[in-house]
């Protein structure tokens, strides 16, 4: 797994070299929208989620994405997982329900990866 952050982003080829070892042509992510931070490279967003449970986060800061590094900018981002199956939460869908989140979520994504 790795952890990127805003003083540590990532570069979109690194991205590409990831899918290549693991889904082919996806990065799964988890992102923490209030510490700014972004753990990638795993089987499982819940290995990356509790990697960032057990650093500080809070769990309802927490939503799992996909990440498919060679579509377009306007389609390579997605907001599917199990961890964001969340009613006690508000968030009854795999995907993210609050449009407001989806934003945090994607304005996140554009400063940690570098395109």
């Amino acid at each position: 797994m790795r952890t990127v952050s805003r003083q540590q982003p990532i570069t979109l080829e690194d991205l590409r070299g990831m899918a290549t070892r693991s889904f082919g042509d996806m990065v799964k992510a988890v992102v923490d929208i209030d510490r700014g931070l972004m753990v990638l490279d795993a089987e499982m967003h819940a290995d990356q989620e509790a990697e960032l449970l057990e650093t500080g986060s809070g769990q309802e800061n927490l939503w799992g994405i996909n990440l498919y590094p060679d579509l377009p900018e306007s389609d390579w981002l997605e907001y599917d997982s199990m961890i964001n199956l969340r009613p006690s939460f508000g968030n009854r869908t795999r995907g993210v329900d609050d449009p407001g989140t989806r934003e945090r979520i994607a304005t996140l994504v554009k400063e940690l990866v570098v395109r």
